[in-house]
């Protein structure tokens, strides 16, 4: 399929394209004969189809409005599930998160990690019986529980209701950055999470620590280390799709996270700017 002139502001560049190109044209491969494109040669080129995705994530649009110049809107949608489904969006964050901390001077695994959750509102086409009330913020809707490294790279992440606990998430994060990510040793969290989630960061041989804020503080000041994952929060926020959850399944949310940093990672990695969704 070949490029438009006028390419859009989530559009792949040459660079950025470049770092993901092998791991879409494997997954490819090793579905050939399975699924999409059965029978036929491939119809449209992955690189499209990845502008057509990041368009979704970052303009919040929904999938059927989407322009008329992207494949089909059920093509995008099946990749999209599919590539979730095979976690190809896991190990493209993996992928891009080392190659962003080699670039940086740093070890490509981290030994550190900030758990924090974010509770965000839902759509009307989201189950209510995915949804759930955080009594402490007083909103209605579902809870991104996520894990990053010490500048923010997402680590894991876990989508609940809203009325599930940090704790919950918190156990869940540790147990996947314990097997996905073995040299991470140390943990900061937040007041939120209790002596369950430190007690089971023990048992994987992970110290949590509890960041407190300065009780005799007055006014807002920034606390270290948690900073760090609250930021990410914000560099989510700059995906219109995130703004709210508009995913009828939580992994479908999940998708949509990882996406979102592989959007962010990769202009990182080529010195691209990142325009804001309330400047277009």
């Amino acid at each position: 399929m070949p490029r438009r002139q006028r390419p859009y502001p989530s559009d792949l560049s040459d660079a950025r394209w470049e770092l993901l190109q092998p791991t879409l044209t494997a997954w490819r491969a090793g579905r050939r004969g399975k699924g999409l494109d059965i029978g036929r040669p491939p119809e449209h080129d992955l690189r499209r189809i990845m502008d057509a995705i990041l368009n979704v994530d970052r303009t919040g649009i929904p999938w059927r409005y989407l322009p008329h110049d992207f494949a089909p809107w059920e093509t995008v949608y099946g990749y999209s599930a599919a590539w979730q489904k095979d976690d190809v969006f896991d190990q493209l964050n993996g992928l891009l998160r080392r190659l962003v901390r080699k670039a940086e001077g740093r070890e490509a695994e981290p030994s550190a990690c900030i758990l924090d959750a974010q509770s965000v509102k839902t759509s009307a086409n989201v189950p209510a019986v995915g949804q759930g009330v955080d009594a402490g913020k007083k909103i209605a809707g579902r809870k991104r529980h996520i894990g990053v490294d010490t500048v923010g790279l997402l680590l894991a992440v876990l989508v609940t209701a809203a009325s599930d606990s940090d704790n919950v998430g918190g156990i869940h994060l540790l147990a996947n950055i314990a097997e996905g990510h073995p040299r991470v040793t140390k943990v900061w969290v937040d007041t939120g999470y209790r002596t369950k989630v430190i007690g089971h960061g023990a048992t994987l041989g992970i110290d949590v620590e509890v960041a407190r804020r300065d009780p005799a503080q007055k006014g807002f000041k920034v606390i270290p280390r948690r900073w760090v994952v609250e930021r990410t929060f914000g560099w989510l926020m700059h995906h219109r799709r995130l703004a709210r959850d508009y995913e009828t399944h939580p992994h479908r949310s999940e998708a949509m996270i990882r996406l979102a940093m592989i959007d962010l990672m990769s202009r990182r990695l080529t010195h691209e700017s990142t325009p804001n969704w309330r400047g277009t």
